[in-house]
């Protein structure tokens, strides 16, 4: 029911950024999904989120930050790479009279992946890479890194001068890292300020 509530309030808060945006109007700006200018676009921003499944019961959230370069191919058509970090607050655990808390989760992903934008402004993206574990020997985990996919959509709001703003949520799914673990994953809202480069 938490997890249900969380989900909730992520895609009540993405609708209403995506509403907001609706109500601007800029004409300076090409739209991303008609764009002809063949510009890499640069973003950097925070990333947040939620554990959902077994990395749920270690850990509560988490919170990092990104930077990706969208390169464009073809008309509404990137190729994007992203690299960034994550830290997934440990939750508080009871092991009898004693209280304690499981150690951060420190993961730092690699991405490669496409971003489409079927209307204008929308667009949906699929990444794959690694998620290095950063602090593999104070979790105690078995890998030194997971293989990572990311499906996401999102909204990229133009903000005047080739500036924008890059809203995106997405599942992201991390492969073990224990032996007789399970897979690693959350959701995902990553907000991030956007720039062509010419």
């Amino acid at each position: 029911m938490k997890n249900l509530t969380k989900i909730t309030v992520l895609a009540l808060a993405f609708a209403g950024l995506t509403f907001t945006a609706k109500a601007q109007t800029t004409t300076a700006t090409p739209t991303p999904s008609t764009r002809t200018n063949q510009a890499i676009r640069l973003s950097i921003g925070p990333d947040a989120g939620f554990p959902v499944g077994s990395l749920s019961d270690r850990a509560k959230w988490n919170l990092g930050g990104s930077i990706q370069a969208d390169f464009p191919i073809a008309t509404g058509l990137d190729v994007t790479a992203n690299a960034g970090f994550n830290n997934f607050f440990g939750k508080n655990y009871t092991l009898g009279p004693v209280t304690a808390k499981y150690t951060d989760i420190n993961l730092v992903p690699v991405k490669l992946g496409l971003k489409y934008f079927p209307v204008e402004n929308f667009y949906v993206q699929g990444e794959a890479g690694a998620s290095f574990i950063a602090n593999k020997n104070k979790i105690g985990a078995d890998q030194s890194a997971a293989f990572t996919y990311a499906p996401q959509i999102g909204v990229l709001f133009p903000v005047g001068n080739k500036n924008y703003i890059d809203a995106g949520i997405r599942y992201e799914s991390n492969t073990k890292f224990y032996t007789n673990g399970s897979s690693n994953n959350f959701f995902g809202i990553r907000v991030a300020y956007a720039f062509d480069l010419k």
